[in-house]
């Protein structure tokens, strides 16, 4: 029995076809999650540029109340304005600027 078992070769086809298969479908999910993973960015980055489109200016009158026949103030209240401008990252107008690469100091 022992021989028979040493000499089988039927399990080997399928070992090698079982490691060929789960090698490319590693390497598929490793992609596809590469995939993912961009189109979530691309998506995030439009969901901010239509959040910095987003006019945020408003304005708004004060009022003044008269008194009654005395010609004084009864109540007054200042009006306010915001004026939103442009920001600099605004619509994806950032720009990424990397370094040059500096030596590491003395380790002490």
């Amino acid at each position: 029995m022992w021989n028979a078992l040493i000499r089988d070769e039927a399990g080997f086809v399928v070992s090698a076809e079982l490691v060929l298969v789960a090698t490319i479908l590693v390497i598929g999910l490793i992609v596809g999650m590469s995939e993912v993973q961009h189109a979530v960015v691309q998506e995030l980055n439009d969901v901010s540029d239509a959040i910095g489109s987003l006019n945020q200016s408003y304005l708004f009158t004060g009022f003044v109340k008269q008194k009654g026949g005395r010609g004084g103030v009864a109540a007054f209240t200042a009006g306010s304005a915001f004026i939103d401008t442009a920001d600099e990252c605004d619509n994806n107008q950032c720009s990424i600027a990397c370094m040059s690469p500096t030596p590491e100091g003395p380790k002490f």
